[in-house]
């Protein structure tokens, strides 16, 4: 028996897909959510080590959905980044790229880094805020399309309905293969190994990154902690080989394999601090993000490398896109599964998104080797962008999503 009536259901509660059901609350829409895990879980300090880049365009978008405002903790802006091209226990070229305060539009920072707990605990606080929310997790639901609404059918008992269903369920979306909807998928044969780390002189609020030969190496301005006033995000992606060997060093050679990938930045003595992570590198798409009634968002529909650090943003503007087209259906008092609607959400994101994923791939491909023609060829590229500002800027632009 049907007992309730949602305008949408979103399948996963993970940043993409709840921040995209507080953002179409905050509207007065009725959203269910449906999680395989307990929310309260997800906030466990064991997932501690862990932080996000949040670009400028996401985080405006996070302070409409009422998130940003109650992230427990401040989060770092980032004011500067550097990228040069290395090798470790090498000084990195002398020709790198600088992207200062004066490139960022309207003096704004580049991007903020938040802690993956402070953010989740954030969204757990703004999805208990809107009345027409509905969360259940942990529970599952079967889902019927038909051709003017979803049926789902709880684990925990009920069958309700909703206009449109949301696969926000992560790379292994179950929505995306009941949908058939195709995926292809890009090995990298690296691994991403993720860590903090504290360190005795500050960072200024300035992220690096090095294209190192085995693969891109960043440091990330991460905000003070109680015990620690100076810490920094880790993000280094090695081969399948040696990946796992670096991961399991003991501390103090960790911290001395991580001073060496720093090229000319003197952080001073090097700490790690909580929990280190590795998982292996892929990018991946599906061939349409769209079906009947039912629409794809972050990594069901792509996923990148994480060689710009625009994973999470680029699913970020997914719900952008999707929730401005959903929030004028839903104003209109039309309705929000429509095949129009479906359609002009894809044609505005997967153009842009395939764009960033060949980029990403591009620079993963021109920069992971230690061909020496080819490391003259971009280190000149790198200075050459580095002289024109225009072209900085409309980098700057197009990262920060603005």
């Amino acid at each position: 028996m049907t007992n309730e009536r949602y305008d949408l259901c979103i399948n996963g509660a993970g940043p993409v897909g709840a921040t995209l059901a507080c953002r179409l609350a905050a509207e007065g829409m009725r959203v269910l959510v449906l999680d395989r895990a307990a929310l309260p879980g997800m906030e466990d300090p064991s997932l501690d080590g862990r932080a996000y880049a949040i670009a400028e365009g996401s985080r405006v978008m996070l302070q409409a959905a009422g998130i940003w405002d109650n992230l427990p903790d401040v989060a770092q802006p980032i004011h500067e980044i550097r990228v040069a091209d290395g090798r470790p226990h090498e000084a990195p070229s002398p020709l790198f790229l600088h992207f200062g305060r004066d490139d960022a539009p309207d003096g704004q920072s580049f991007g903020w880094m938040v802690e993956a707990r402070d953010l989740r605990l954030a969204i757990n606080r703004t999805l208990a805020q809107y009345p027409t929310l509905d969360v259940r997790a942990p529970d599952t639901g079967t889902f019927t399309f038909h051709d003017d609404h979803v049926s789902i059918r709880l684990a925990s008992g009920p069958t309700v309905t909703a206009k449109l269903a949301i696969a926000a369920e992560g790379r292994r979306s179950p929505l995306r293969e009941q949908a058939r909807i195709g995926l292809t998928k890009i090995p990298y044969h690296q691994y991403g190994i993720v860590a903090t780390i504290a360190h005795e002189k500050p960072h200024d609020g300035v992220a690096l990154e090095q294209f190192l030969p085995e693969g891109p190496f960043a440091r990330l301005p991460m905000p003070p902690s109680a015990e620690h006033p100076h810490r920094s995000a880790i993000v280094w992606a090695e081969g399948e080989g040696r990946a796992q060997r670096f991961h399991d060093l003991p501390h103090d050679v960790f911290a001395r394999e991580i001073a060496a990938r720093l090229g000319d930045e003197d952080l001073g003595a090097i700490t790690p601090v909580g929990r280190r992570w590795i998982y292996p590198l892929s990018a991946q798409y599906a061939q349409s993000y769209i079906s009947k009634r039912l629409a794809l968002v972050g990594d069901a529909a792509h996923g990148i490398h994480p060689i710009a650090g625009q994973g999470l943003n680029i699913g970020f503007r997914d719900v952008i896109s999707l929730a401005d087209l959903l929030i004028e259906s839903h104003r209109l008092g039309t309705d929000p599964g429509s095949r129009e609607l479906l359609v002009r959400y894809q044609r505005r994101t997967r153009p842009g998104n395939m764009a960033m994923l060949v980029a990403t791939d591009a620079l993963e491909r021109l920069f992971g080797n230690d061909n020496p023609v080819l490391r003259r060829l971009r280190d000149f590229g790198i200075a050459g962008v580095n002289r024109i500002s225009p072209l900085r800027k409309a980098f700057v632009r197009r990262a920060m999503g603005v």
